[in-house]
């Protein structure tokens, strides 16, 4: 026989591995999203230590203009 907080505590256990699963899945979308930031932030670091026309100049080649 189960009892009352038997009952309770095995629904919020269900409850809680749904609120995990969605928490590790936006996790992993803000990985990605963080990786690209990671690498803009890389590149303003370069503009800034090499200069704008260093930048521009690299900008260029990088997209054939």
């Amino acid at each position: 026989m189960v009892t009352e907080t038997e009952a309770k505590l095995s629904a919020h256990e269900q409850i809680c591995a749904e609120r995990y699963s969605a928490i590790a899945s936006s996790m992993k979308d803000g990985d990605r999203r963080m990786t690209k930031i990671e690498y803009l932030l890389y590149a303003v670091i370069l503009a800034v230590l090499l200069g704008p026309g260093v930048a521009a100049e690299f900008v260029k080649k990088i997209f054939g203009l």
